[in-house]
């Protein structure tokens, strides 16, 4: 596994050589430029990203990399716990966000909860295609198509919508969905389920007649092709 560190904090990267040297090949950089370099240039399979670098703000950083099409789920590490920011954050594209100070086993934890969110068994029962009306959405390729329309979702839009769908008329609460797609610490995006719900209906409803996200009013939200 293949891991790159953004951050300018020495003692943060030589611990994460310590403890996760065994199981990574860990790549660390102080500068958002040669992050952005680097993972244009070569694979990883998570990236860790601090929001106070020396060059660029963090941010700025999350976006590039989502602008280049660069999918590899990214771990947000930041002092700040301002749930704005958050939000902001989550709609440029970060997978989720730890604020410091942390534990090491709660980012081991919460690094394999992303990595095996991120690679999904071609050959398990789980990665059947799965359709609601003229909705289609693949596991697999993380391919979502309505009428034949190519619906493009950041990473934990696909995965709400992924949940909706393999639950399909039953009502999936907040928590539920929390639980499910943040797995480790679902507080730390406490709030924001409401943006995701909203860019899901934004992209997958909004352009078609027919409504399929639906809301259950002090419940939460379920998905059907009923009327």
């Amino acid at each position: 596994m293949n891991l790159l560190c953004i951050d300018d904090n020495a003692t943060l990267i030589k611990s994460l050589y310590r403890f996760f040297g065994d199981d990574y090949d860990i790549t660390g950089t102080s500068s958002g430029e040669k992050a952005i370099m680097l993972a244009n240039s070569h694979h990883y399979d998570a990236i860790l990203l601090d929001l106070g670098l020396p060059d660029m703000p963090g941010l700025d950083v999350c976006t590039a990399l989502r602008e280049a099409d660069i999918k590899t789920p990214i771990l947000v590490l930041s002092g700040s716990a301002d749930l704005n920011l958050k939000i902001t954050l989550l709609e440029q594209g970060a997978d989720d966000y730890m604020t410091k100070p942390f534990s090491i086993d709660e980012l081991r934890a919460r690094l394999s909860a992303l990595l095996r969110r991120s690679t999904v068994d071609p050959t398990a029962p789980q990665s059947l295609p799965l359709q609601v009306s003229n909705l289609t959405l693949d596991p697999v390729s993380r391919r979502v198509e309505r009428s034949g329309r190519r619906i493009e979702l950041r990473r934990k839009e696909f995965d709400i919508l992924e949940y909706l769908m393999r639950n399909r008329d039953k009502i999936i609460t907040r928590t539920m969905i929390m639980q499910h797609v943040w797995e480790y610490g679902s507080q730390s995006w406490d709030g924001t389920v409401n943006v995701h719900i909203k860019h899901l209906r934004d992209r997958v409803d909004r352009p078609f007649k027919q409504k399929l996200i639906k809301t259950a009013y002090g419940l939460g939200y379920t998905i059907n092709d009923r009327a």
